[in-house]
């Protein structure tokens, strides 16, 4: 398979769970300040122009961090990276929307990218400000989720590799965790996994 991914981006959850379940995959970088999505290269394989983006052996491309987590668990399911129940099933995928579509798409978007918000200057902060609220409610609602749990579920998941690159991302920016995300983020950065995809991704 061909993983196309970006270093400490959210296709860094996606590139743990590749390396737990310890498939063969080529890693291909996509520099985004560089504008590699907008090439046409990279559009025939994902008009989106987005990441992740996970070329499969058939040369079929996945894309949406929520597909490719979800297809991943469910094509290796002797990983338990989804509970074999329904309802823990349901949960994983509720947590890892939130946490994709809300934490990481309202908030952090506004953050990192705030000029596709808005053309005028003024307005910046504002919108970063926003962003950030958006993004402590999110991890205050985690929290709570985490509460008394090491992990979303009672197990590592799909949903723990999207917390756990939100999570990265406060501790890059200065965004402080609430109790139980600390913890949580802790123990992922102790699995040995984590450790070594952050090495392979340039990070110490």
């Amino acid at each position: 398979m061909k993983f196309y991914m970006a270093p400490g981006s959210c296709s860094t959850g996606i590139h743990i769970l590749l390396e737990e379940l310890e498939l063969p995959f080529e890693v291909w970088i996509v520099n985004l300040p560089a504008g590699d999505h907008h090439k046409p290269e990279y559009l025939a394989i994902n008009p989106k122009a987005t990441i992740p983006t996970l070329v499969r052996d058939d040369g079929s491309a996945l894309t949406e961090f929520q597909a490719i987590a979800w297809w991943l668990a469910r094509r290796y399911p002797k990983a338990g990276l989804l509970p074999a129940d329904v309802d823990g099933e349901a949960l994983v995928v509720e947590t890892m929307s939130y946490v994709v579509g809300t934490i990481h798409g309202q908030g952090y978007t506004r953050i990192f990218t705030t000029d596709s918000y808005t053309s005028d200057p003024a307005a910046h902060d504002a919108i970063k400000t926003r962003g950030r609220e958006i993004v402590a409610r999110g991890f205050a609602l985690m929290n709570d989720l985490l509460a008394g749990k090491g992990y979303v579920t009672d197990r590592f998941s799909i949903a723990d590799a999207a917390l756990f690159y939100v999570e990265f991302w406060a501790d890059r920016i200065g965004i402080e965790l609430p109790e139980h995300c600390a913890a949580h983020y802790r123990r992922l950065r102790e699995r040995p996994v984590v450790q070594r995809v952050l090495a392979e991704e340039g990070y110490r």
